[in-house]
């Protein structure tokens, strides 16, 4: 699952140099990246949120009865996601232009990119419906244990978005329509690709297309009333994220595009680690708490907390220490200029410190649904979120756009915090689960490598160096980073964790 991400989120990697190189961060990139918020909000509640935690645990339920039951709540999901999502999409389109006068204010008061944005939106907004149907289908699959091809499905979305932006601008650009609509139509194009290249695993497993006559069945209810929680839950976060955009796009032309760069290279190490194994812990503490093995439950939730933590530091020691390396590298070229190069790794640095909290909360989360306590993780989240947007408000003003990305790890750490002393006691966990000799030696192991690291990009200049050798020496950077963690973490006693992780990569490979 975690290499299936890797490529994806590579790819996607791609797809922002791509995007970096062809539009900078321009006054069109943040008119596409506030368009394709707008539709993008659903992704969180449909793709790794909300739905996924509400419908997997029911799934599997069903299909302790069989497979003819839990066939039929899938597709009496397809029917009513659809309804709501088409519907959605359809009004997105229809008062577009008061939506983005919400998102971005300003934009108004230049009406040329105010309407180019508001075009944006339309077309894209479709894209509801294809992120909901990768996430049903996703769901069916990794209630399977089928989880490869569901993970790379985003791949095929990130493909389809690099090829829409190296052909269509040629082609609207001799229609003189500008270039930038290639992103959207990449879009819409790549979110039908995402949706329905699983689709021949879904026949594969016999689980394909049932006529259904009734929508709103036992089971489906139960999904709708589990979801109830996370729409308030939703909603609260999408305020938030309104907030910090129509912060963002006040501060200073390019911030929203500054932020956003930033935040997909911490995605990076959030959708390779945090989301695979929160799935992967979903499906089976899921499957424990069900068949009340409660014991191999909460095993479950403690390995996937002691791995999420192993795996999680030395990649946060990465985006700390070297965030403008790596931008100068992978975005600087074309469009995207050295000042955005500085900027972005501003914001890269605030975020990279919420990374193991996010991790932590991308394994509490779903399992607050899987025990039927949905309503904890809304509450936690509504808490967080209002502190986050009073943050903001009163420092963005005088420090900038950074704190944006500063408030959102706060709030992530926050929230992991009140998540894991509530499900403390909620399945039986001891502080010990959470604070041992274990974690203690793997926080030094993380301590002591960012000061080997620290010294050792002391030690090199790297803008004196050509191109070359600058990807030598940030490969280097990182391979230090690595081999030192994992060499402490063996000198002070957790030979047994490098092993088990290196054994478990060697067998999906």
């Amino acid at each position: 699952m975690a290499i299936a991400t890797f490529l994806s989120r590579i790819l996607g990697l791609v797809r922002e140099q791509v995007m970096a190189f062809y539009f900078g961060a321009s006054g069109f990139t943040d008119a596409f990246l506030i368009a394709y918020r707008i539709p993008n909000l659903l992704r969180d509640l449909f793709a790794e949120g909300a739905f996924s935690s509400a419908f997997v645990p029911t799934l599997i339920q069903a299909q302790g009865e069989g497979r003819d039951e839990a066939r039929k709540l899938l597709w009496r999901l397809f029917l009513l996601l659809s309804l709501v999502t088409l519907f959605i999409g359809t009004i997105i389109i229809i008062f577009a232009p008061e939506i983005i006068n919400l998102f971005a204010p300003t934009f108004k008061e230049t009406p040329e990119k105010f309407e180019l944005t508001v075009l944006l939106t339309r077309i894209m907004a479709p894209f509801l419906f294809f992120v909901s149907i990768a996430a049903l289908f996703m769901g069916v699959l990794n209630s399977l244990k089928i989880f490869f091809i569901p993970s790379l499905a985003p791949a095929f979305f990130n493909i389809t978005m690099i090829l829409s932006m190296l052909f269509f601008p040629i082609v609207l650009q001799e229609r003189n329509i500008n270039p930038i609509i290639s992103l959207a139509l990449g879009v819409f194009i790549g979110g039908l690709v995402q949706a329905f290249v699983q689709f021949p695993l879904i026949l594969k497993h016999r689980y394909g297309p049932l006529r259904v006559r009734e929508v709103f069945s036992k089971r489906t209810k139960k999904v709708i009333t589990l979801l109830g929680p996370g729409l308030i839950g939703f909603a609260a976060t999408q305020i938030n994220l309104l907030v910090n955009t129509i912060l963002a796009s006040s501060t200073i032309v390019g911030a929203v595009s500054w932020l956003n760069f930033a935040f997909r290279l911490f995605q990076l190490p959030v959708g390779i680690l945090s989301v695979s194994i929160g799935n992967s812990n979903l499906v089976h503490f899921s499957k424990s708490w069900s068949d009340k093995n409660y014991d191999e439950a909460r095993s479950t939730i403690r390995s996937s907390f002691f791995l999420s933590l192993f795996m999680v530091l030395p990649a946060m020691i990465a985006l700390m220490l070297f965030n403008e390396e790596m931008i100068h590298l992978i975005f600087e070229r074309g469009k995207f200029d050295n000042h955005s190069t500085m900027m972005t790794a501003k914001a890269l640095f605030w975020y990279s410190l919420g990374l193991p909290f996010y991790s932590i909360y991308k394994i509490f989360v779903p399992s607050f649904y899987a025990i039927d306590r949905q309503k904890i993780p809304v509450m936690t989240s509504i808490g967080t979120i209002l502190f986050n947007i009073i943050f903001c408000v009163t420092l963005t003003p005088r420090y900038g756009f950074e704190i944006l990305a500063l408030g959102t790890s706060l709030s992530m750490f926050f929230n992991a915090i009140l998540l894991a002393v509530i499900l403390k006691k909620d399945i039986g966990l001891s502080i010990s689960d959470y604070i041992n000799v274990k974690i203690i030696k793997i926080i030094l192991s993380a301590i002591i490598t960012t000061g080997i690291a620290y010294q050792l990009k002391m030690s090199f200049v790297f803008s004196d160096y050509p191109f070359s050798q600058k990807c030598i020496l940030l490969t280097s950077y990182l391979l230090v980073i690595a081999l030192s963690y994992f060499a402490l973490c063996v000198f002070m006693g957790e030979a047994q964790a490098v092993k088990t992780l290196m054994k478990k990569f060697l067998k999906r490979k």
